[in-house]
């Protein structure tokens, strides 16, 4: 199966899957264990601690994002 993103309305990423043939990395090129997981939240409101992982701090600051495709022109 492969790894499936999506952007949840005003909260992270969603990454779901199989996780065993992704390879996350940090800035520099270190990567995150991920093995054994189903699923994972990646944060896109920059508030969260536990960076690159949400940890809720989207719902406490009030983060709003636009979650709709948008044709890429082409």
């Amino acid at each position: 199966m492969a790894v499936e993103v999506v952007a949840t309305k005003n909260g992270p990423y969603l990454l779901t899957g199989d996780l065993s043939q992704l390879e996350l990395r940090d800035g520099d090129g270190n990567l995150y264990d991920v093995a054994g997981k189903s699923r994972i939240f990646l944060c896109r409101c920059g508030a969260s601690v536990t960076k690159p992982f949400c940890d809720g701090q989207h719902s406490k600051i009030g983060f709003s994002a636009a979650e709709a495709a948008v044709s890429s022109g082409s």
